[in-house]
């Protein structure tokens, strides 16, 4: 990872749980990570903005304590190279997810309980 810009460069993502509470979608500043189950239901809508990536997961001591045999779904790099008023994935000048409506509507029949969700507003593209 580059810190040396905001939000950081990041090459090669691991991510290591110490909890996980059942989420489809997942953020880790400033990356997203998706289940393989909502990556193939994003995948077959043809949306435009995102591409996956090969994530390293694992899990903390803590986690098997607090979890005895849970098992972690396949995860995916979400990458959003997406523009948000043009692509149905992009990121806020805030560093936030935008997503188009139709992505909402599919990723909202998928586990998110502990997803914060609001209207982004207008993303129509200025006329020039």
């Amino acid at each position: 990872m580059d810190p040396s810009v905001h939000p950081p460069i990041v090459e090669k993502l691991s991510v290591r749980f110490e909890g996980w509470l059942g989420d489809d979608l997942l953020e880790t500043f400033p990356c997203f990570l998706v289940t393989d189950r909502l990556r193939h239901a994003i995948e077959a809508t043809g949306f435009t903005g995102c591409s996956f990536d090969e994530v390293e997961v694992s899990k903390s001591e803590e986690f098997d304590e607090m979890y005895p045999g849970r098992e972690l779904p396949r995860f995916w790099w979400m990458k959003i190279p997406g523009m948000a008023a043009k692509d149905d994935f992009g990121i806020s000048t805030d560093h936030c997810l935008v997503v188009s409506q139709r992505v909402f509507d599919l990723i909202m029949s998928f586990q998110l309980d502990n997803c914060d969700a609001e209207e982004f507003g207008d993303l129509t593209p200025p006329v020039r």
